[in-house]
């Protein structure tokens, strides 16, 4: 399966690589509420996800499903507009299969980004907090199985899963800008369902500071990959576990669009520092 699944990424890329006009250095993953903007992009080429060769397509609202090709504060940047998710009923691999497609195009740097709801009381609807770390409570690792030497060593080390250095840069981006960006540790859930009171009684209790959906397993295999990363989560709501109130998935988008202005500040200052 492994050997298949290697095959397809390879095939993918050269498709990829014989229409583009300059190979990417950086990767850009949007989520929830953020995927509908290319503003920040120069675009060279554009290609829907359902064109593309062996390439999952997005199902959920708010994900475009185009990857784009471009330039930004003079680096090479592939962008997904739009990723994919457990919940959707794609494998492991298949939602990390982007990540290995970029791997072989040789970015070395991934931005994720992604909506998430607040554990921390401290936080606001709206804030954007730097991940320094992830709890991993999906059941699922993309690494499971057979490992592909070529690509990563069987057993990745996670302590610095997210790059201290670029979160120096985000976190000075938004000092300078007067942006005040939380940091903290995101946990990721398999979904689609949202949380119970108790749910989120538990998360605080093991230190999460936001939950959401997503970017563990492109993170896990990012990492597995050798290519650093900067994990940026725009928080949308914030759960009170004794008050709870409702969350609506348009409420959730309304707020990451809000953020989306300096959300897309951040990324330029540090892909302009990279």
């Amino acid at each position: 399966m492994m050997q298949n699944y290697k095959k397809r990424a390879l095939e993918t890329a050269e498709f990829l690589r014989f229409r583009i006009s300059t190979v990417p250095q950086i990767g850009l993953m949007t989520g929830t509420g953020l995927g509908e903007s290319a503003e920040f992009l120069h675009i060279s080429e554009s290609f829907e996800y359902k064109d593309i060769p062996n390439f999952p397509t997005s199902t959920v609202e708010s994900h475009p499903g185009r990857l784009l090709f471009g330039e930004m504060e003079g680096k090479q940047i592939i962008a997904m507009q739009g990723r994919f998710h457990l919940y959707e009923g794609y494998s492991e691999l298949e939602v990390t299969f982007p990540i290995r497609v970029m791997q072989v195009l040789g970015v070395t740097v991934l931005l994720v980004t992604n909506a998430a709801g607040g554990i921390n009381p401290q936080f606001n609807a709206g804030d954007i907090m730097i991940i320094d770390d992830h709890i991993n409570l999906t059941g699922s690792n993309p690494l499971i199985g057979p490992n592909e030497d070529c690509w990563g060593i069987r057993f990745p080390d996670m302590i610095n899963a997210y790059d201290q250095k670029l979160a120096a840069v985000a976190e000075k981006a938004g000092k300078n800008a007067g942006i005040p960006l939380q940091r903290g540790t995101y946990v990721g859930l398999k979904g689609p369902s949202l949380e119970t009171p108790a749910e989120v009684r538990f998360l605080r209790i093991i230190g999460a500071d936001a939950v959401g959906f997503s970017t563990i397993q492109e993170v896990i295999t990012a990492v597995h990959a050798g290519i650093k990363v900067l994990g940026l989560s725009t928080i949308t709501n914030v759960h009170d576990p004794d008050l709870p109130v409702p969350a609506t998935f348009e409420q959730i988008i309304a707020v990451a669009k809000q953020a989306l202005p300096r959300l897309e500040m951040i990324i330029r200052t540090v892909v302009g520092n990279i």
